[in-house]
């Protein structure tokens, strides 16, 4: 179908959310979220699979998520507005796809919220000072809250503070793993060590690609801030693709440094493997990569509640969550609704201490979206927009849907099953939605021009 020329943009409408971020402020949007708290673990986890050459499942994993990002590149230029992976399968499949997507992002992004507050409330933070958890839970949830609640613009401007110190960290390993190197320390003969001693080398690639695949997720975060963006066609492509080879550099110079400079073993051991650089280069207090660590988990947790916090307004919006999340501030134009409906539900869930569970699930109700979201691209092919957007080779979507295939291929079982169960859940309230939204008269939400 042809959307009108004349069709009032989404921003026009009263409620509509306020546009105010730039490309460079997007680009640290996506990049702090991509690196974040999980790196400072990734390394060790990455090397326990493939070995030495922890660069080589870094690279491969940033090529697969690149796949995908290039069908959100499209899809976000194309319907720029708030509702991300849920809007695209809603407008594709309908309503009950439309939900279930939603349903799988939104529970990833409030236990992710739960686990990242977790914690924050855990080591890092005893190294400094002792407190009840349910205290540090509750005031480091709110105090998100009242950020993600004040503004989009003063949300980003936090986030860049952030990244730079999430950015200058990880520099500090890649320098202080140089400099182990050239003080003849180092061992550059591990970074060519693909392989353990149960897995050949493709099989460790493959492994380590699936695990270091987690490290990437976060982009698709971006889509639901699409709308607050001045120049979705202009930005999203450039910050999107800017951020994720960024990050997937800064990652495979990370891993590079840690394997030349620490043992295999002793990395697989660590639970803070950067630290274990740090340890080994001296002169460097090791209190710094607690900082940084914190400030790490306080980042990811902001971005991803700003994700599910506008995902439960763009399904609102939709007619797939009730309407009351629809509602925003009337000066600072934030979905105040939906940020406090998922700030409640992610404090339940860390103060339940039940997110371990949970946790595990989140990266195969990643890949279901992942690959509803390159089919859906592919349906959507047809449809045209009064306006210009980015174009992916066809080839693109397709082999994104397959890598998603691909990796769930690698999940193990007992993960599937806690899976099934969110899914089974998600089915079964998508049913009740499409109903509703079909009872109303509207299978198919209305395309922004």
């Amino acid at each position: 179908m042809k959307t009108s020329p004349d069709q009032p943009a989404a921003s026009s409408s009263p409620a509509a959310l306020k546009k105010a971020l730039t490309t460079p402020l997007l680009y640290c949007f996506i990049l702090g979220d991509v690196l974040g708290a999980g790196v400072y673990v990734l390394v060790g986890q990455v090397a326990a699979d493939s070995g030495g050459a922890v660069w080589a499942p870094l690279l491969a994993a940033l090529c697969l998520a690149l796949l995908t990002a290039a069908s959100y590149a499209e899809l976000v230029t194309k319907y720029p507005r708030a509702g991300g992976s849920s809007h695209y399968a809603t407008l594709a499949y309908g309503p009950f796809a439309g939900f279930v997507t939603g349903f799988c992002m939104l529970a990833a992004g409030i236990v992710s919220v739960a686990a990242l507050a977790r914690g924050f409330g855990g080591d890092y933070l005893s190294e400094f000072v002792t407190l009840p958890l349910v205290l540090v839970l509750i005031v480091f949830l709110v105090a998100l809250a009242l950020l993600n609640a004040r503004g989009i613009r003063e949300s980003t401007r936090a986030n860049a503070v952030a990244t730079a110190i999430e950015v200058g960290g990880l520099l500090l390993v890649i320098g202080l793993g140089a400099w182990i190197v050239l003080r003849g320390d180092g061992d550059l003969g591990r970074l060519t060590d693909l392989g353990t001693s149960d897995k050949g080398p493709v099989a460790a690639l493959l492994s380590g690609a699936v695990l270091a695949y987690y490290s990437f997720v976060g982009f698709e975060t971006s889509v639901n801030v699409a709308e607050e963006t001045l120049n979705p066609r202009h930005s999203y492509p450039r910050a999107l693709f800017g951020a994720l080879i960024t990050a997937g550099a800064v990652y495979a110079l990370v891993g590079a440094a840690a394997a030349a400079a620490v043992p295999t073993g002793k990395l697989v051991e660590s639970s803070g493997p950067l630290l274990e650089v740090v340890r080994a280069a001296g002169g460097v207090p090791t209190e710094l990569f607690s900082v940084i660590a914190l400030v790490a988990v306080a980042n990811g947790a902001l971005l991803t509640g700003i994700m599910s916090s506008r995902l439960a307004y763009g399904m609102a919006q939709d007619g797939l969550l009730p309407g009351f999340l629809t509602k925003v501030l009337p000066g600072r134009r934030t979905p105040w609704a939906a940020i406090a409906a998922t700030t409640t539900l992610s404090l339940l869930l860390a103060m339940t201490g039940g997110v371990d569970t949970l946790a595990s699930t989140l990266v195969l109700l990643l890949l279901v979206v992942f690959f509803l979201v390159n089919t859906s691209l592919l349906v959507l092919r047809r449809d045209t927009v009064a306006h210009d957007h980015f174009r992916a080779p066809t080839v693109v979507p397709v082999l994104g849907a397959l890598s998603c295939v691909l990796l769930a291929t690698q999940i193990e079982g007992g993960v599937w099953f806690r899976g099934l169960i969110v899914l089974a859940a998600g089915c079964v309230l998508g049913v009740v939605a499409a109903v509703r939204v079909r009872r109303r008269g509207s299978g198919r939400p209305a395309e922004d021009a």
